[in-house]
């Protein structure tokens, strides 16, 4: 705790977090009567608190030891939990480099934390004349990146954010809810070297579990401790560990679906290139693709109308939709609808 202690907020310090039945007894063998469940039911226990069956498998798939993992209900729940331990509300601040994923700037807000908001460069990377005089900023707790980039679809340079990592002395965050679908290494080969990193990856994308929300964020020991002396005790029910633990079990079929798609957006690529409508396709290492259009708003309105249904950016990205890969039939109707623009 020595290297992040003067970060976190003092309360959460003191505070003397929430003892479950099932932390105060993990076995299975046994009548349970410790926390008023009803003796009846295929649903009717609480599920484990710290979900150490799916860790334990996690960390074989992952290198990384199961102290060194928290599981949360999406991604969302560790950037959650992460501005209340180490920013005050209405003091502290956070930073990220925009356009990126929406929910780093609403999660500080929800708590009350100022985000500073630095531009991406013109390839959606982090410019090379970024200023480290802002990380200075003593109330500047947490830096967030998203890599591959939301909605952008680009990795961020590493030779970019490693002296981010090395300069500044707050909480940095890489979110590699898309790491599945680029050929970059991850960033957990480097939790042991910087011990304010924090790796966030997820079920939802790559494992096809959005429906579950099992959301990963790897660190040291001391941020995931922290982590699950503040989380809600059964963040994540029984059904939705069960899920994880059998998508793992399937890992060859997943890689084998991960495959595909990375195929399918290369040809989505080039046959979007070839639309009248299609001014540029965005280099991609995700499992989506920004595309600038002639008229965002009026091609997304059009493709409503005929039920399929794009995510329209211009707000963010002017003249810009997100396409998801799809099956091959959906990313057939998506071309045959845009040919026809």
């Amino acid at each position: 705790m020595s290297d992040i202690k003067y970060l976190v907020r003092k309360n959460i310090l003191s505070l003397v977090p929430y003892s479950s039945a099932r932390d105060e007894f993990n076995g299975e063998d046994a009548i349970f009567l410790d926390a008023n469940e009803n003796p009846y039911g295929n649903l009717n226990r609480y599920p484990d608190p710290l979900q150490k069956a799916l860790k334990k498998e996690i960390a074989v798939l992952k290198g990384v030891p199961e102290k060194n993992i928290f599981l949360g209900n999406g991604s969302d729940e560790a950037i959650d939990l992460l501005y209340r331990i180490f920013c005050v509300p209405g003091k502290d601040q956070a930073l990220t480099f925009a356009p990126t994923y929406g929910m780093y700037s609403v999660s500080s807000a929800i708590n009350d934390v100022g985000m500073i908001t630095v531009p991406l460069d013109d390839n959606f990377d982090i410019p090379e004349d970024f200023d480290f005089e802002v990380t200075g900023n003593i109330s500047l707790k947490i830096i967030l990146l998203c890599s591959p980039n939301n909605p952008t679809g680009n990795t961020l340079s590493e030779e970019r954010i490693i002296p981010i990592l090395e300069k500044f002395k707050g909480i940095v965050v890489i979110d590699e809810a898309y790491t599945d679908f680029s050929c970059r290494q991850s960033f957990l080969s480097l939790l042991y070297k910087y011990p304010n990193l924090v790796v966030l990856q997820t079920f939802s994308k790559a494992w096809g579990l959005a429906a579950a929300r099992v959301g990963m964020a790897f660190a040291g020991e001391d941020i995931i401790s922290l982590m699950n002396k503040i989380k809600y005790p059964y963040n994540i029910s029984a059904i939705n560990q069960q899920a994880a633990l059998n998508a793992l079990k399937e890992n060859d079929s997943v890689y084998q679906i991960i495959t595909s798609l990375k195929v399918m957006r290369e040809d989505m690529v080039a046959r979007l290139k070839e639309l009248k409508c299609v001014r540029k396709v965005y280099p991609s290492d995700a499992n989506f693709l920004l595309v600038k259009v002639s008229d965002a708003n009026s091609i997304y309105n059009k493709l409503v109308k005929q039920k399929i249904i794009v995510r329209n950016r211009n707000s963010v990205v002017r003249d810009c939709l997100r396409i998801t890969i799809g099956t091959a039939r959906e990313n057939d109707m998506v071309i045959e609808a845009l040919q026809k623009l």
